[in-house]
């Protein structure tokens, strides 16, 4: 018997060429695929109850709560995506207390879900929810939402998955689905913690690394912490410790999640190790102010699309399904060779010239003064010219480019989430000019009359003057 395990070469299977989800065809399909194809698709967020069916304990005071829908459906959702709960901390009378969860699980085994919780003595929240929630809990959810997730496809599927403390929850959920699909992947896990035994996973960690060679993971231990038998990295994410442990990062799609300050460092230490700003993507688990109204807007924008898709729904089931749009995600800020962009800003400006109302002695207000748009610089190239006047540029345009894309670029501030004419985020009042928009349902028709467009999905057919 000992004879027959025995360890012997094993060679490495053959794979098809990079990763593809398994809803990525049914979403570029035009044959019309079966309903239950369509509801594995990440269509939309949406509201639904849910029922806790398990609870794991893991490493590092957190706890994972596995969960299924409780109208039977698949929950259909992007590795690294996240849902929003309600909790009923005060009582079943009270207002719930929302917080958002990444997911954990993989979204290939779709029929149940998890989030993991770390508990946190001094929150209202996690020390509820590691007490109350238990098989047969029943709660409130809204997702998915978010845009830090895995492509749909990537010829190349090279990462580099950074992770600090409870950060593993949206990474985990990466490296389960990488390791549960077929084809030819090359992925880096660093995984940052205070204690020793605090890695959360880390023993499924240990497994899939062991048995899938495209998965490699690392573990780096704060110094003060560090036992003598230590045998992974030591101290906090350093410039040559992305060298050690990928050095080619350069070349890679890096995956970051963590506290804002680890965050903010692996941005720096990232730029100097040759990865460019395009191949970064951040989650915050926790962040300043403004981090934590962009995650507000987010949701409070899903639990919109979810309602009126709900309400599509009632109407049209088979409509329905036909307009779905491709993805829902956040807001990406345009860059260049030296950064994030950001507009200089040019707002208008009231003076105390009378109007003329105000001369022939009539009273009125103080008359706005719109700035010149000859006076703004002029960058881009293209036929048609688009004045933002908030910020103060010119943009050049081709007719058949869509306007969001140029406007970022050359600094003007317009959030944009979906970028498919579906949520709505992007939506700015053009003061002159016509453009052609092919939206998804993210603007009303009021609004169209108030000459409101949508610029994700706009192109322009004239020069064009915008309140932007």
């Amino acid at each position: 018997m000992t004879e027959l395990l025995t360890e012997t070469a094993i060679q490495e299977p053959q794979r098809i060429r990079g990763l593809e989800m398994p809803w990525n065809r049914v979403m570029g399909s035009n044959e019309g695929p079966a309903g239950a194809a369509r509801a594995l698709g990440p269509w939309h967020p949406q509201e639904f109850m849910a029922e806790c069916v398990e609870t794991v304990p893991e490493a590092g005071g957190m706890m994972t709560f596995v969960f299924r829908r409780s109208d039977g459906a698949p929950l259909a959702f992007r590795a690294g995506q996240y849902v929003n709960v309600a909790f009923p901390v005060n009582g079943e009378d009270q207002d719930p207390v929302d917080r958002s969860y990444s997911l954990s699980s993989s979204p290939t085994q779709p029929w149940t879900f998890s989030i993991t919780v770390k508990c946190d003595p001094t929150g209202l929240v996690s020390p509820w929810v590691h007490a109350n929630v238990k098989p047969g809990t029943v709660l409130e959810m809204l997702g998915p939402v978010g845009a830090f997730h895995l492509p749909d496809a990537d010829r190349r599927a090279r990462y580099l998955l950074l992770a600090a403390g409870a950060g593993i929850t949206p990474i985990m959920s990466m490296v389960r689905t990488i390791h549960s699909l077929p084809g030819q992947a090359d992925v880096v896990v660093l995984y940052h913690g205070a204690e020793a035994g605090g890695y959360a996973f880390h023993q499924e960690l240990a497994y899939i690394a062991s048995v899938d060679s495209r998965v490699k993971v690392f573990y780096s231990l704060g110094d003060r912490n560090r036992p003598e038998d230590w045998a992974w990295l030591s101290g906090r994410l350093t410039a040559a410790m992305l060298d050690e442990v990928a050095p080619d990062a350069n070349g890679r799609q890096v995956y970051a999640c963590g506290p804002e300050g680890y965050l903010n460092t692996a941005t720096e230490l990232l730029e100097k190790v040759g990865v460019d700003d395009t191949s970064i993507h951040m989650e915050f688990f926790t962040g300043d102010r403004q981090t934590i109204l962009e995650y507000q807007a987010e949701v409070a924008l899903a639990a919109d699309i979810a309602e009126e898709i709900a309400e599509e729904i009632a109407d049209s089931a088979e409509d329905y399904y036909d307009s779905q749009p491709t993805a829902f995600g956040l807001y990406e800020p345009g860059y260049d060779a030296d950064g994030t962009l950001q507009a200089t800003g040019l707002p208008l400006e009231a003076v105390d010239a009378p109007s003329p109302g105000a001369a022939a002695g009539l009273g009125g207000e103080p008359e706005v003064v719109t700035p010149d748009i000859a006076n703004f610089e002029t960058v881009g190239t293209g036929s048609l010219t688009l004045s933002f006047m908030r910020t103060g540029i010119n943009v050049r345009i081709d007719p058949s480019e869509h306007i969001l894309g140029p406007a970022q670029r050359a600094g003007v501030r317009i959030g944009a989430n979906c970028k498919e004419g579906m949520c709505g985020s992007c939506k700015v009042v053009k003061l002159s000019g016509e453009v052609e928009m092919n939206h998804q349902g993210g603007i009303r028709a009021r609004e169209i009359d108030a000459g409101k467009f949508l610029p994700c999905c706009s192109t322009a057919r004239t020069d064009m003057v915008i309140d932007a």
